[in-house]
């Protein structure tokens, strides 16, 4: 059983550890999300504080999506744009814990980022991702757009280089 919760600051505060322990895990999966090897669950849990103080700043909107009533997988809505940008949004940090993957559970929050977006009056939501990943065959398959792909743009965990996709998509 699964499910997706808009979260606010508060509720945010209460499942930080969760939200930390799924971040950590991504990247002790690999995953090329802004954060190098080792990175331990502490700071995770460091950089979630910022993450929630942008959500109670109304910055950013958080989704957690729970597998068996145990929060396992977020993404985030960037909202703090230049105010000529004020119609878009920034999709970050689509993450889901190994042990909840391969259920759907990308693509329920992506849904409901994205009609969390229509209903605030956005009409437009851009995001990147490491090329050639699973996330980038995601994005597609839901009809995102890809713009183009910077080479040598992020590093993956371990110090290597790696390309990412930008990808765009507009809201009806």
């Amino acid at each position: 059983m699964s499910d997706i919760r808009f979260l606010d600051a508060e509720q945010a505060e209460r499942e930080r550890m969760n939200l930390a322990e799924t971040l950590a895990d991504c990247v002790a999966g690999g995953a090329s999300v802004g954060f190098m090897w080792p990175f331990p669950v502490e700071e995770a849990v460091s950089w979630w504080d910022g993450v929630i103080e942008n959500v109670a700043a109304g910055k950013t909107l958080l989704f957690g999506a729970y597998a068996d009533g145990v929060l396992s997988g977020t993404v985030q809505i960037g909202l703090d744009g230049p105010c000529n940008q004020r119609h878009r949004g920034d999709v970050k940090k689509l993450l889901v814990h190994r042990r909840a993957r391969r259920k759907g559970l990308a693509q329920r929050l992506l849904a409901a980022l994205e009609d969390e977006a229509r209903a605030r009056g956005l009409s437009l939501l851009t995001l990147d991702t490491v090329t050639g990943s699973d996330a980038e065959q995601l994005y597609e398959k839901l009809g995102w757009t890809k713009s183009g792909v910077i080479p040598d743009f992020a590093m993956w965990p371990d110090g290597r280089l790696c390309a990412t996709t930008v990808f765009w998509k507009k809201l009806g």
